[in-house]
């Protein structure tokens, strides 16, 4: 199944001084400090109106605390200074029920970052449709059912917020048709137990709706969630469904992407992997709605992982601060990486990096 997004790869080939950069000053702190993230994760706020059952940061307690305005918007200005560049709005809670994200959204654009959103769709407004749509990069919803029931029992919200949601994607497509904008909107889906029979449905509305694609993906087990219900999840068991998937996809309209390679990797073993995590902290970070900033989305509230916190220094200051500088030493010296959550989001970063650094592909001058 085809992925012009790239949403089962990677991008990073496309920032080739970045890597070059990378690869020569990686291992040494005085040229590594200056490499800046190209990818930041920002939890604006700590609420969020679902309590999904799968939930990966259900650990964190849904607090309803967050980022300050001139904080976050300071914050973004120092992102972009250092050369970040883009941004995703989500994490902890969800990022639509932040009352400024239309202001971040317009900082973020004016300091030449690329804004995106994964979001449960709920708040979609008006406002946001008319003020934030038309600068965001792409939008992505996520939609764990392809019927209300189902959706409720998953998502543990109110059944009428399925339809809702589907009316907020159609308004979103309307605006984007409406004023010829490059935003693409898109929604995803767990593949659980309880939805696997419904995403052939789910893909038809996605389609009918006017989305620019539906990703079906594989649950990831976190380490410090407490639920554990879908941890021993067999994808080989749903493998038939990505054919039928298939035949929902319109060929430069709408995709599934079906994230088979993914699904088939969850059961890899570390040595067929790579020995080290090499992207952390170097080629992205995530903000929490506290404003501490962690050098990898999977150990948030892990203080071997805090690199600093927005209300008391810059982006910038943080970046090449001595706390990074040791969590550098950290990742590269001591993390075991069977610690981590499979499929991590800089797994296919990793495997590239990884070929880079320690020359494991063969014959790579015969181009």
């Amino acid at each position: 199944m085809s992925d012009r997004f790239r949403i089962e790869s990677h991008k990073l080939i496309y920032h080739p001084r970045w890597v070059s950069d990378y690869v020569d000053g990686h291992a040494d702190w005085a040229s590594g400090k200056n490499i800046p993230p190209l990818y930041v994760e920002i939890s604006p706020t700590g609420a969020c109106n679902h309590r999904c059952t799968f939930c990966a940061v259900d650990y964190i307690g849904y607090q309803t605390r967050s980022i300050p305005e001139t904080t976050l918007i300071a914050t973004l200005t120092s992102m972009g200074q250092i050369g970040v560049k883009s941004v995703m709005f989500a994490g902890e809670g969800e990022p639509l029920l932040y009352k400024g994200i239309d202001k971040a959204v317009a900082a973020a654009v004016a300091a030449g970052i690329d804004v995106a959103f994964t979001t449960n769709g709920v708040p979609i407004t008006s406002r946001f449709i008319e003020n934030s749509l038309p600068h965001t990069t792409w939008i992505k919803v996520s939609i764990n059912a392809g019927n209300a029931k189902t959706y409720a029992a998953v998502h543990r919200a109110p059944e009428r917020d399925f339809e809702r949601v589907m009316d907020n994607l159609s308004a979103c497509v309307a605006a984007k048709r409406k004023n010829g904008l490059k935003t693409v909107i898109g929604a995803q889906s767990l593949l659980l137990p309880e939805n696997v029979d419904e995403m052939p449905t789910l893909a038809r509305r996605c389609q009918e709706i006017g989305l620019d694609y539906l990703v079906v993906k594989p649950y990831s087990q976190h380490g410090s969630s407490h639920t554990r219900i879908y941890e021993n999840i067999d994808y080989a068991a749903y493998a038939s469904l990505e054919a039928e998937l298939a035949a929902c996809t319109t060929d430069g309209q709408f995709q599934v992407i079906y994230r088979g390679q993914s699904m088939s990797k969850y059961e890899e073993t570390m040595e067929t992997r790579y020995p080290k995590c090499l992207a952390t902290p170097f080629a992205w970070a995530h903000i929490m709605a506290n404003g501490a900033v962690f050098s990898c989305s999977a150990y948030l509230d892990d203080p071997r992982f805090v690199l600093g916190n927005i209300n008391d220094a810059s982006f910038a200051e943080i970046w090449v601060s001595e706390a990074r500088k040791r969590n550098l030493a950290f990742v590269q010296n001591e993390l075991d990486i069977r610690e981590c959550r499979r499929n991590c989001r800089m797994d296919e970063v990793n495997r590239y990096l990884d070929a880079l650094v320690r020359g494991t592909i063969e014959h790579v001058n015969f181009i």
